[in-house]
């Protein structure tokens, strides 16, 4: 049976929400297991997944399965199964870098994307692990969702690649389970547009290729998002997973919105530069909408909530779309 269309009702009256953390997936090899944060509705079957990476920070929880709960809870009340994972990066687990003496991006770029790989996987295990949800999954139905670091991972998972700087390898890590992603302020290209700090701490950024990266996603940037000591290009940067890569992609850009877009990584954060609810609150409607119709085609979620994002005097931000290449 095909999912109904989202209607106004949708968007409007969310479901209550059930949240549960830490579920401990056992993960030979890695430092330590794997926890995740689930959050979906109480009530709903056949229900789709978000995987949703956590970026970087100053907080010592947030950058975890802890954080972005204005999204999660957005997305869960609306018909979603989110699932949040703790990456090896993360403060919670305050784990030494590794013996090249990278810092933590620089040494789980790769491990991040296995996370998401691994709780695919797991998705029998995690179900059950939580009655509650058993036998409600849809897994025909997966996407992935990132923020700045956590936008890195989510790119690699829908293809983009790079060139591992330990060995010269080229790194797919791409997963096609994963139908669609939202990348939030994630990194743009290497090369000349990173300062020499990123260079040194974070070569893996140096080869990004987002030619490969043909999976549909929603690129979301903020037009005062300058991150000047990751980049030398400004705000466009964060545009480059748009701009470079194939079609079919949509490009959200919030206007007067920094790194933080609003504040997607927790409620009432310190560290947000541009606290904005009203920005949150409209993003988190966006890229639910965006996913839902990637998911569910003909849906008319998304057209609906970029419509009411980018019209009147005052919008949000403005939308750009490109459809497949031609053959």
């Amino acid at each position: 049976m095909s999912e109904p269309a989202c209607t106004a009702a949708t968007l409007h009256s969310p479901a209550p929400v059930l949240s549960v953390g830490p579920v401990v997936l056992p993960a030979p090899g890695r430092a330590v297991d794997l926890q995740v944060r689930i959050s979906a509705p109480v009530t709903g079957s056949e229900l789709p997944v978000i995987l949703l990476s956590h970026g970087l920070g100053l907080s010592n929880n947030l950058s975890s399965m802890n954080g972005y709960a204005p999204l999660a809870h957005v997305w869960a009340a609306r018909g979603f199964v989110v699932i949040q994972p703790t990456h090896l990066d993360s403060r919670t687990l305050s784990l030494a870098p590794d013996a090249s003496g990278a810092p933590g991006a620089a040494a789980h770029w790769r491990t991040r994307a296995e996370d998401m790989t691994r709780v695919l996987d797991r998705l029998a295990m995690i179900e059950d692990a939580l009655p509650q949800l058993a036998g409600r999954l849809d897994r025909s139905r997966v996407a992935v969702a990132g923020h700045s670091m956590g936008g890195h991972t989510a790119s690699l998972l829908l293809g983009a690649r790079l060139t591992d700087p330990r060995d010269g390898t080229e790194a797919d890590l791409a997963d096609p389970r994963i139908r669609a992603g939202v990348l939030l302020a994630a990194p743009g290209r290497g090369g000349d547009a990173l300062t020499e700090f990123t260079a040194e701490n974070y070569p893996f950024l140096l080869t990004t290729d987002f030619s490969t990266m043909t999976a549909p996603a929603l690129v979301v940037a903020g037009d005062k998002d300058d991150s000047a000591f990751l980049t030398v290009s400004g705000p466009d940067w964060h545009t480059d997973p748009y701009v470079l890569s194939p079609g079919p992609k949509s490009l959200l850009t919030l206007f007067g919105a920094e790194h933080g877009l609003g504040g997607v990584s927790g409620y009432d954060v310190a560290e947000t530069t541009d606290e904005n609810p009203e920005r949150v609150a409209a993003l988190a409607r966006l890229a639910w909408a965006y996913l839902r119709s990637e998911l569910y085609p003909g849906d008319p979620a998304w057209q609906a909530a970029r419509d009411a994002v980018t019209a009147g005097p005052n919008p949000l931000g403005r939308v750009e779309s490109k459809e497949n290449p031609r053959p």
